[in-house]
C-alpha cells in the first residue's frame, strides 16, 4: 500500500500529516485555517485518496507558515508514499470548470520539482486568507514532491471560484498520474530506468 506519515517540527509549526494513494476515507483535516480546511478536504476527495492533517501554527502571525509548511509535508509524503514509481502513469492533465472560473493543471511525476503557475486572483483575502499564500503551498508541495506542475487560470472573476478550481485540478491530476499502469505496472516509466 501506498501510504506516508510526516512528522515536520519548526519553532513555526508543528505537523502530522498522513497520506494513503490507495484508501478514500474521510480524514481529519485541522490546519487552523478554515479556508486551507476546506481546500484540502476537497483535494482529498477529488484526490481519491485519504489526508488527514493536524497542525499548530503561529496563527497569531498569519496563514503563511502554516500553509508552505502543510505543501512541505504534503509534498514529502506523496514522494514517500510514491517510492520508485514503480508502475505509475505519471502524466495527467485536466481543464476543469469550477462555476465560471476554469482551470488548467497538468502534471508529470518527475523527480524534478517546479512549479509553473499562472493564477491570477482579483481579491486579496479570501475570509482571513491571503490569496497570495495558494502560489506559496503549491510550490512547496511541488518542489517537495519532486514533480512537475503546471497550473494556469483560463478563466475566472470569483477568487474562490479560482483558487477551489485550481486544488480540484491539481488533485484530480495527481489522482491521475499516481494511478498504476496496468500494462506496465512493473516498470520505472522513464528511458532513465529511474525517476
Amino acid at each position: 500500500m501506498r501510504n506516508s506519515t510526516i512528522d515536520r517540527k519548526t519553532t513555526e509549526t508543528q505537523i502530522k500529516l498522513n497520506l494513503n494513494l490507495d484508501v478514500c476515507e474521510t480524514g481529519v483535516i485541522q490546519t487552523g485555517c478554515g479556508f486551507l480546511d476546506h481546500m484540502l478536504t476537497l483535494f482529498a476527495k477529488h484526490g481519491n485518496l485519504t489526508l488527514s492533517v493536524l497542525c499548530q501554527g503561529d496563527t497569531y502571525v498569519d496563514y503563511h507558515h502554516t500553509t508552505e509548511d502543510i505543501g512541505i509535508a504534503l509534498g514529502q509524503a506523496l514522494k514517500e508514499a510514491l517510492g520508485d514509481c514503480r508502475g505509475i502513469t505519471r502524466y495527467a492533465d485536466i481543464t476543469l470548470p469550477m462555476d465560471e472560473a476554469l482551470i488548467l493543471a497538468a502534471v508529470d511525476i518527475s523527480g524534478r520539482g517546479m512549479l509553473c503557475c499562472d493564477l491570477p486572483i482579483p481579491a486579496c483575502k479570501v475570509g482571513d486568507f491571503d490569496t497570495e499564500l495558494v502560489y506559496e503551498f503549491f510550490e512547496a508541495f511541488a518542489k517537495n514532491a519532486g514533480i512537475t506542475l503546471h497550473i494556469r487560470e483560463l478563466a475566472g472573476r470569483n477568487s474562490h471560484h479560482i483558487i477551489e478550481g485550481a486544488f480540484k485540478a491539481v488533485a484530480r491530476v495527481i489522482r491521475g498520474a499516481v494511478k498504476i499502469d496496468a500494462e506496465a505496472k512493473d516498470a520505472i516509466p522513464s528511458t532513465k530506468g529511474v525517476l
